[in-house]
């Protein structure tokens, strides 16, 4: 099922770069999830978690690290570690990865099934903290879709550092990606894919005349 995921999700998808295909070929992810819904692990739409939370869709996840051009000497952080799986897809791909989850029964999914892998340091706080601590980050995943990434995540990204993550517009989720410089910050739509949406993120106010 997992080569079949890799053969009709990602490669049809513009899922191209060959490192992270591998990867996602390699990495087990029933392994990542409780266990009542394992068997589910390669299906193409969102997987219940539990307390409102999801799995997010496979060609979300693909497409999001596909357009980050994940190297192998970056360091990344990932907000919504959920049960671990992106972590230890990036885990193949990069050098470091800080994820983070406010997820308790989550968390101790990804704890034990993450347990050894020394490129991986789970952090349990709130999601749109982020963790400054481990900062500066050459990348910035997002696993989900959030209203606006907060400057907060921002600031931990390097100069030149590159972002992607799901934003809800209007009840729509679309992928984004965007590139820190040392005069700002933006983010681009590059495709419209359901997303699942990720909890304590503030909904931007419009402007009041």
């Amino acid at each position: 099922m997992r080569q079949a995921m890799v053969s009709n999700q990602l490669r049809t998808n513009s899922v191209s770069d060959a490192r992270l295909v591998a990867a996602m070929g390699r990495v087990p992810r029933e392994a990542y999830l409780p266990e009542t819904i394992a068997g589910l692990a390669y299906r193409d739409t969102a997987l219940p978690l539990g307390a409102g939370r999801a799995a997010n869709v496979l060609i979300a996840t693909g497409r999001l690290l596909n357009e980050a051009a994940v190297s192998p000497s970056d360091r990344v952080l990932l907000i919504g570690a959920a049960g671990g799986y992106t972590a230890a897809v990036l885990a193949e791909i990069a050098a470091f990865v800080v994820a983070v989850e406010c997820d308790p029964a989550l968390m101790a999914i990804a704890r034990r099934a993450l347990e050894g892998n020394a490129r991986v340091q789970l952090i349990d706080g709130p999601l749109e903290r982020g963790y400054a601590d481990g900062s500066p980050y050459d990348v910035l995943v997002v696993d989900g879709a959030v209203p606006k990434l907060p400057q907060t995540l921002i600031d931990q990204l390097a100069i030149g550092g590159r972002a992607v993550s799901g934003i809800v517009d209007r009840g729509v989720t679309r992928l984004a990606m965007g590139q820190r410089s040392a005069g700002g910050f933006g983010l681009i739509d590059f495709a419209d894919i359901d997303c699942v949406a990720l909890p304590g993120f503030a909904v931007p106010q419009d402007f009041v005349f």
